[in-house]
């Protein structure tokens, strides 16, 4: 029953393997972070979120773990909405990057995991 997913991950082992060019690459099941080697990941993260400062990353986690609610992040790390959005702005900023983006806040997100 398990061949059709085996041969799946085996295609992606090998389609990595060939991509970085290294004679064995083994399936991570770990969905999408599984995909990217830790240390690379890690050090990707450390570039991108080089800018904030730890209460900003920590705001801009929430609030993406929150999908962008305002007032419930507020709550979850007891500070006012309005402390939320300057943060929020202030990220926006020194990241130089679109909030409002999708595709950013699946980067940032992966980034702050």
């Amino acid at each position: 029953d398990g061949l059709p997913a085996a041969d799946a991950q085996a295609a992606r082992a090998l389609r990595r393997a060939e991509a970085t060019r290294t004679p064995l690459a083994r399936h991570r099941a770990n969905g999408l972070a599984g995909l990217v080697d830790p240390d690379e990941a890690a050090a990707h993260a450390r570039v991108l979120l080089a800018p904030l400062s730890e209460p900003q990353a920590e705001t801009l986690r929430a609030w993406l773990s929150l999908h962008g609610s305002w007032d419930r992040t507020a709550a979850a790390l007891g500070v006012h909405r309005n402390t939320v959005r300057q943060r929020i702005a202030r990220c926006a900023v020194l990241l130089g990057r679109d909030l409002d983006d999708a595709d950013v806040r699946m980067e940032l997100w992966f980034a702050l995991r």
